[in-house]
């Protein structure tokens, strides 16, 4: 019988396991994941299978409004692509990496083959969202961030709900903290796109 998650389990279920040498391949990791619906799954570029438990219901809303949001800006512009957290991406680095949102521009998602869309797209969002859950630290979220602009996001931006911080990084500058953050805007990547940062503070009302 598959082991199952419970409430009081899966603060302490967050594993990482050293796959390095097996060298899972992108059908292989599809599977994997595809066999295991209630975990989310990611890979590093150094092989480690990350296992993470599903979210807490809160945090759940929270994204859900984050992608809503997005999606309803990415309607209205319409020169690009909205993707929800169970969205994977295979990073230049190797790494399968799965945001809580991103963005891609139309035009590189039309470079991409019919086949790349339909599987794990080899390409790093333009725009990437992380949002910090009661089981994450923010020295994780932190190296993943630095991941994505390494590997070609111009945008991204670190929520932490839970200390009213956010961060966001650019490419080719120190990322930038603010406390008490009220609007988030898209800059030069995202234009006139807005995010009330403390409508997701608020969580459910």
């Amino acid at each position: 019988m598959p082991y199952q998650l419970s409430a009081e389990s899966d603060a302490a279920f967050r594993v990482s396991l050293d796959l390095h040498s097996v060298c899972l391949t992108d059908d292989q990791f599809y599977r994997l994941s595809s066999d295991n619906p209630d975990l989310r799954l990611e890979l590093s570029a150094r092989g480690e299978l990350i296992i993470m438990p599903p979210t807490y219901s809160e945090t759940g809303w929270r994204g859900a409004r984050i992608t809503q949001r997005l999606a309803n800006w990415t309607e209205k512009d319409g020169t690009g692509l909205c993707f929800d957290s169970s969205t994977g991406f295979r990073l230049p680095n190797g790494a399968k990496r799965s945001p809580d949102a991103s963005w891609i521009s139309r035009s590189r998602w039309e470079s991409l083959s019919d086949d790349e869309r339909q599987k794990m797209a080899r390409i790093c969002p333009d725009f990437v969202v992380e949002l910090r859950s009661a089981t994450d630290t923010v020295v994780e979220l932190q190296d993943k961030m630095t991941e994505y602009l390494q590997n070609g996001a111009r945008l991204g931006w670190l929520l932490d709900p839970l200390e009213g911080h956010v961060y966001i990084y650019r490419p080719g500058r120190k990322a930038e903290r603010i406390d008490d953050a009220r609007f988030l805007g898209g800059e030069d990547v995202l234009p006139g796109f807005l995010l009330d940062f403390q409508e997701i503070v608020r969580g459910p009302v």
